[in-house]
């Protein structure tokens, strides 16, 4: 619908809407009350008609009396006659004890008669009154009845007494005797039917009826009707009103809506033109009203708009070019560094800050700085040049709220008296980025995932899962994005908030796609059941330990170990048990060794440690250890009826050390498998350590000759085992710290 015709349907709602309710109010109240001037009379009508047939009942009940308390019975049928010569009853009749008529006076009414004190229905040709004739001695002799007709002239006396029409009804509801003429009388009848008790019933002719009885002391079946009061042709006025204020009020409806919609019109059609792009775009001013002003005020905007656009056309082509960088960066490299700095440059172009920082959160609870722009002479420490001195707890100050909370905060800076460790400037806007859920913000660090190691050359290495079950968090704050002291304004305003965020959630995917692709490389190196390394991180891993005992001088064991009979364990309690005792044993094996040594899941039930700087007395005690916490602890599994049942499992271990017993990481892992199967057929559930080759590999090694301990305290290679004893091995002496995380 357009303006026009919702101005035109509110106009006539607001017009016609009281018309037509006065004209309801009117009619309505007219017709309650005739109703109730009606009802009124109808009820002093009843009152009429009950009075007059109650003295008519009092009438016949005396003259009755009169007959019955003449104690002759020969001069009894005198007095009879004598009531009904003086008009009071029309007949009178005296009966014996057993019913039969002993006396009846000439023209009586035909019967039945309707004795005044009953109250059944059925025909009605005359209403009697009865009393008992009895003896001194109070014998019963009979009875005496008086009887008046019930004909049209008594039903014309009681519509003269009531001011009424008035209707004799028979049993079946027809009519007996009326007052009423022809033309009302189907009508009256058929609102008689409605008619209940004491309600009121209204005829379509606009007569009301009203029943009255039959009742004990009233046994006629009545019906009594009145007109309404109500002017003839009513109805038809109101509606004619009713409809020439309709047509008045459209006509005024209609040209009041043309002249205020006009220049709406000319205000929507330039609306549209400029929302086709053109802003030259002007509309008429054509009045000083509301309407004028409002056109004034759009070629206003149009005015403005065009500013604008230029303006923003500009920005638009540069933000392009950031973000063009941004998502080059984003595809081209895995460097976190690299990915933050371009972000942190990109929203700080884009917003016009004079400074900004990005900070991740770290395993400890605390923002840490990872790259840092433009904040010279702000920093809070008295290094600049390491982003990592920025430090800033979370839950603390503005950064560590927002991490805290996860809300976005702008404003102005306001010191506080307790440092936070936090930049200084004079306006600032910070919001957070998030993992996605179900992501750990910590990244791989987090405890029951392997850490990143370090080797003595600084390249990182990862470090097996020690837990695999670790609970992760649902969206979690990854770090926060902060501008501060924005160029050519007061304040950072929503704008910049919106443009922020959006940065933000590029670093939120930078890091994430980071941590990802470490975490892939982690799990592309470990054990999907046992979460130990796999055989291709321990080829890896074989050649860095040898390359760096070679480098130090220093001892590599090897230890190989094979599970005990470990087909029978699947064959008797199934493949899920067998995985189960799997997991149970590379759990141990971590628990049995130093943060420095790596253990490997070769395949099936064959596993591998490398003990580094380790001689092979250290590493026959760690054998031993392992031997003993598999042997002495058997490992619940569920057995075939779902009952728990403790598996023993015994471990045969073969030892070799590098360089005493091979030149190179594929001999040394040989030898040691050598020294297993040696153990196997030796009666498993031992170790033995594999025999020196001939000649001796280990001659080409330079080596440090010292008759005493060197300072680190660390085997070297070619002292052998008497060296070794007499050095006190890396793992000979007391054991190192066990390896906890993961446990």
């Amino acid at each position: 619908m357009t303006l026009r015709g919702r101005l035109t349907a509110a106009f006539l709602t607001v017009v016609l809407g009281p018309v037509l309710l006065g004209a309801f109010f009117v009619g309505s109240t007219l017709s309650a009350v005739d109703r109730g001037r009606a009802t009124e009379r109808l009820g002093v009508a009843a009152a009429g008609v009950r009075t007059s047939v109650d003295a008519l009942c009092q009438q016949l009940r005396a003259a009755a009396d009169a007959v019955a308390l003449v104690a002759d019975p020969a001069a009894r049928p005198r007095a009879a006659d004598q009531v009904v010569g003086r008009g009071l009853a029309a007949a009178v009749l005296i009966a014996d004890p057993a019913g039969r008529t002993s006396y009846a006076t000439a023209g009586g009414p035909a019967g039945p008669w309707q004795d005044c004190a009953a109250d059944t229905t059925g025909p009605v040709h005359a209403l009697a009154a009865q009393v008992r004739l009895r003896d001194p001695a109070g014998a019963d002799l009979g009875t005496v009845a008086a009887a008046q007709p019930v004909d049209p002239a008594f039903v014309a006396r009681l519509a003269a007494v009531t001011g009424a029409g008035v209707t004799l009804l028979d049993d079946p509801g027809r009519i007996t005797h009326t007052t009423e003429n022809r033309e009302v009388r189907a009508a009256v009848l058929a609102a008689a039917r409605q008619a209940d008790g004491d309600r009121v019933a209204g005829t379509v002719d606009g007569r009301y009826v009203r029943r009255v009885g039959p009742a004990p002391g009233q046994p006629l079946p009545l019906v009594l009707s009145v007109p309404g009061e109500r002017p003839p042709g009513l109805y038809a006025a109101l509606v004619g009103a009713v409809v020439l204020a309709a047509l008045l009020a459209v006509l005024a409806a209609w040209r009041l809506a043309r002249v205020t919609t006009r220049p709406l019109v000319e205000l929507a059609g330039a609306v549209d033109r400029v929302a086709h792009g053109d802003l030259t775009t002007r509309v008429p001013v054509r009045s000083r009203d509301e309407i004028g002003r409002l056109a004034c005020a759009f070629n206003r905007m149009t005015r403005e708009t065009g500013s604008y656009v230029a303006a923003l056309t500009s920005s638009r082509d540069q933000l392009r070019g950031h973000l063009t960088v941004l998502g080059d960066t984003l595809a081209s490299t895995h460097d976190l560094q690299r990915i933050l700095r371009v972000i942190l440059h990109s929203a700080i172009a884009a917003t016009g800050a004079r400074a900004g920082a990005v900070l991740l959160l770290d395993g400890d609870g605390a923002l840490v700085g990872q790259c840092v722009e433009g904040l010279d002479g702000r920093w809070p420490t008295e290094d600049p040049a390491d982003p990592a001195t920025l430090r800033v707890p979370v839950g603390a100050g503005v950064l560590g709220t927002v991490a805290a909370t996860g809300e976005p905060r702008r404003g102005r800076w306001e010191a506080t008296d307790e440092p936070t460790g936090e930049p200084s400037c004079e306006t600032y806007v910070a919001v957070p980025f998030a993992a996605p859920r179900g992501v750990d913000p910590r990244g791989p660090d987090r405890p029951g995932h392997p850490p990143a190691e370090s080797d003595d050359s600084g390249s990182a290495r990862l470090a097996p899962r020690r837990d695999l079950e670790s609970p992760s968090d649902d969206s979690c704050a990854l770090g926060v994005l902060a501008l501060y002291d924005r160029l050519g304004a007061d304040e950072f305003d929503d704008d910049d908030l919106v443009t922020l965020r959006t940065f933000a959630g590029h670093a939120a995917v930078a890091v994430q796609n980071v941590r990802v692709h470490e975490e892939t490389q982690r799990l592309s190196l470990t054990d999907p059941l046992t979460g130990l390394w796999n055989y291709r991180y321990l080829r890896e891993s074989i050649r860095r330990e040898v390359e760096r005992a070679n480098r130090f001088g220093r001892m590599l064991s090897v230890l190989a170990l094979d599970l005990d009979r470990f087909k029978h364990v699947n064959d008797t309690w199934g493949h899920a048990a067998g995985d189960a005792v799997l997991v149970e044993f590379a759990r141990r094996v971590r628990g049995e060794i130093r943060e420095v040594d790596l253990a490997f899941r070769q395949g099936g039930e064959e596993f591998v440690v490398l003990l580094p700087e380790t001689d092979a007395r250290g590493a026959a005690i760690v054998a031993e250890r392992l031997g003993a916490v598999v042997r002495d602890q058997p490992v619940p599994v569920a057995g075939h009826a779902g009952e728990p049942v403790r598996v023993p499992v015994t471990v045969s271990i073969g030892i070799a050390v590098y360089p005493d017993h091979a030149a190179g990481g594929q001999q040394v892992l040989d030898a040691a498998d050598d020294a297993l199967y040696a153990a196997k057929a030796a009666g498993r559930d031992g170790y033995l350590v594999a025999r020196a080759p001939d000649p001796v590999p280990t001659q080409e090694i330079p080596v440090v000759v010292a008759a005493v301990s060197p300072p680190d305290g660390l085997p070297r290679a070619g002292a052998g085992d008497a060296g070794a004893g007499a050095q006190g091995g890396a793992s000979s002496g007391p054991h190192p710290p066990r390896q906890s995380r993961g446990r």
